[in-house]
């Protein structure tokens, strides 16, 4: 990576404090307040669709109950992912990855895309998360970062589209994070 393509600043969750977190609402409230990137959390469905959401069940941010990547996208597509915020976002469902593509391609955002996998599903979800990126933002400008707490999903992200860039999410910074960091070919922790 010859420079960072990236701005330094970005809405979490879209703007998820201001709006439902990792909704369509959230990156709309985020791009009115003059965001120009944003992080959201991606997982998949038990049918291998990217979707949104930060937790593994469904109970913080929606009425219902459980985990979110044993549910199929036609299920999860009619989740109401808003009305736990306000009354205002009542029925905001639970967005694709591909719809998030077309709104921040479109408005000309930066997207760092957290892989967020579901226990058990790390290498999974890393390498579809990153083709489905891959073939979202082909010849789309500046593609989304992958990042990730978990390496075993940056390393199969890595293996499936090399191209894309990388980061290692850490809380800390233990013995060996620099070299582990480098193994993945990440671009920045």
């Amino acid at each position: 990576m010859n420079h960072w393509p990236y701005p330094l600043w970005i809405a979490h969750r879209g703007a998820g404090k201001l709006a439902p977190e990792n909704t369509l609402a959230a990156f709309r409230v985020g791009a009115s307040h003059g965001w120009r990137a944003f992080e959201c959390d991606v997982k998949l469905s038990a049918d291998g669709v990217p979707f949104l959401l930060h937790d593994d069940t469904l109970d913080r941010t929606t009425p219902e109950r459980g985990i979110a990547g044993h549910r199929p996208w036609s299920e999860l597509s009619r989740t109401d992912a808003g009305g736990w915020h306000s009354r205002g976002f009542a029925g905001e469902p639970i967005p694709s990855l591909e719809s998030i593509a077309r709104f921040v391609q479109r408005n000309g955002h930066a997207l760092n895309i957290e892989i967020k996998p579901t226990i058990g599903q790390e290498r999974e979800t890393g390498a579809a998360v990153a083709t489905a990126a891959a073939r979202l933002w082909h010849g789309q400008g500046v593609q989304p970062l992958l990042s990730s707490f978990e390496p075993d999903a940056l390393a199969t992200a890595r293996d499936a589209q090399p191209e894309l860039t990388r980061a290692l999410l850490l809380e800390a910074l233990p013995d060996g994070w620099f070299e582990q960091a480098r193994a993945l070919g990440c671009a920045a922790v």
